[in-house]
């Protein structure tokens, strides 16, 4: 090498990440194979590696490393506060999360997530429904950057943390079906990642099971999921002459609340709705939301948790921690009215 040898080739040449390189020179790499810890010794010896100050200050932790996070829309609730637990980790562990919305655009995840690795991120956290572990190696390249998923599409390799989605919408429709429901209908996006499709199959496959007439023709509203999405599918739902309606997430359920209290349709009353999510505003919303719960804050720290332990154990296996939901009955479902 011509140049003055930094980190983060020693790095690259021993196929490690930075902080393994950090904590090994640093005399902290006890918890590295010692084929790991020779390897860069040696590289170190090898090329003259001396520490310049931005090197020093990442070895004594006078700095603070970085990781990036991507994700589909930073202004759901179910993000911000999937964010916020990344942050708790993060803070803890003095590094700096980069927060990246690409407000559900592929182009613009695929130009986001070339940004942070151009910074020189120790690692990334990746909430995609498009973006493959295909794409997401050609963009890393050579580079040795350990990623971890988030729940957006099951069919990809590689760590991840995901939620029971199937059961989530069985949980929905047989709490529909205890109450009575014999006429349901359910709001889902024009796109749906697999975890939807898994929450959709599991809430078809229950109405099914329980002798409940549902035609996923005649029977699904498709809308934008969003709150603006819920809103603007107030009348077809309407239409529908349904007494029950699963929304694919809470913002569509808060959007169609908002649409019925304006048309003076009383909830349950007249029309029940149960959520998904339990984001925060279910508490705050007039009924309040039965939703499914996910356990947001938690997917968020156990996303960073597991991301920083590939960032200090390069030789990890790939994981997936799968996380439980459960039903959290409100105000919003009832009895159907009987005429």
């Amino acid at each position: 090498m011509g140049k003055k040898v930094t980190i983060r080739d020693i790095a690259r040449l021993a196929g490690v990440s930075v902080t393994t390189v950090s904590q090994i020179l640093n005399g902290k790499g006890a918890r590295f194979s010692k084929k790991t810890q020779h390897r860069v010794l040696k590289l170190r010896d090898q090329y003259g590696y001396v520490p310049d100050f931005n090197a020093r200050s990442l070895i004594l932790q006078k700095s603070s490393s970085m990781i990036g996070v991507l994700v589909p829309d930073i202004s759901s609730p179910f993000f911000g506060t999937f964010v916020k637990g990344v942050q708790q980790v993060a803070q803890h562990e003095k590094m700096v999360p980069l927060i990246f919305s690409a407000n559900r655009d592929p182009k613009l995840e695929q130009e986001y997530l070339s940004q942070m690795i151009a910074r020189s991120i120790d690692g990334l956290i990746i909430a995609s429904a498009t973006m493959t572990t295909d794409t997401i190696s050609r963009l890393i390249g050579s580079r040795e950057i350990p990623y971890i998923l988030f729940d957006k599409n099951y069919a990809q390799h590689g760590t991840r943390v995901l939620t029971d989605d199937y059961r989530g919408g069985t949980l929905a429709a047989q709490h529909l079906v205890n109450l009575g429901h014999q006429r349901v209908i359910a709001l889902k996006p024009r796109q749906q990642s697999e975890n939807f499709t898994q929450r959709m199959k599991g809430f078809y496959d229950t109405l099914i099971k329980n002798k409940v007439n549902f035609d996923q023709k005649r029977d699904v509203i498709v809308a934008s999921l969003s709150r603006p999405g819920g809103y603007a599918a107030t009348a077809a739902v309407l239409a529908s002459g349904a007494t029950a309606v699963f929304a694919g997430n809470d913002d569509m359920a808060i959007g169609l609340l908002r649409g019925l209290t304006e048309r003076k349709i009383r909830v349950p009353d007249r029309l029940s709705i149960i959520g998904y999510d339990d984001i925060y505003m279910d508490e705050y919303v007039s009924p309040r939301l039965t939703t499914i719960h996910q356990p947001i804050l938690d997917l968020g720290i156990q996303s960073a948790k597991m991301l920083l332990s590939k960032i200090h154990d390069d030789h990890s296996s790939e994981q997936i921690r799968r996380f439980p939901v459960k039903l959290v009955i409100r105000q919003s479902t009832g009895q159907p009215r009987q005429n």
